[in-house]
């Protein structure tokens, strides 16, 4: 494979790295306004979880071009797409508030290092290529924002916020099978 080829390569993997961390958020986004009911809280508070949210990726994003530095950028990169995977869930479906905090900073920390990192990846195919690619690159993570928000307001449409209230034991059995029986569907009372 040439120089040449394994930029363009290198710059469509970049694009779904973007593609993914704005799936990522725009799944997010549809949980927001669930975060009330489900925990009863004001306004306010869920102000201040999204602030956690933010503070998460602000803190991690100090010490991702050290990561960086030491690992390379494609290794960051991979490590933190793949563990937004399992903490994405843990925010959507955590019981209290003591567990939603540091789920939503987590979640943060992992998008900004992962953020971070495929704008340096970004950088090093821009300059293999010899052309911009940044604002493809973030086309592509609008992109993925759209596909997640669609996904997450479908979800929801179909599967209500009664899978959210439904308990975690249950809701473990729907996301281990892949299916949601109608026990799940069912609101504890």
């Amino acid at each position: 494979m040439t120089e040449i080829q394994a930029a363009r390569r290198g710059r469509w993997a970049v694009a779904a790295m973007f593609l993914a961390n704005g799936f990522t958020m725009g799944a997010w986004a549809p949980q927001i306004p669930l975060l009330l009911p489900r925990h009863d809280i004001s306004e306010f508070t869920l102000g201040l979880l999204i602030l956690a949210l933010g503070l998460g990726a602000v803190g991690a994003m100090l010490f991702a071009g050290r990561l960086i530095a030491r690992f390379g950028s494609q290794t960051v990169l991979r490590v933190f797409a793949l563990s937004i995977v399992p903490v994405l869930p843990a925010v959507v479906f955590s019981p209290n508030l003591w567990l939603l905090t540091p789920a939503m900073m987590l979640l943060g920390a992992m998008i900004g290092c992962m953020d971070v990192a495929m704008n340096a990846s970004a950088v090093e195919v821009e300059r293999r290529l010899g052309r911009a690619i940044m604002s493809s690159s973030h086309g592509f993570w609008s992109l993925g924002g759209f596909f997640g928000g669609a996904l997450g307001g479908w979800l929801i449409a179909h599967w209500g916020a009664r899978v959210r209230r439904s308990g975690p034991r249950r809701w473990r059995r729907c996301w281990w099978w892949g299916r949601c029986p109608s026990s799940c569907t069912t609101r504890r009372m």
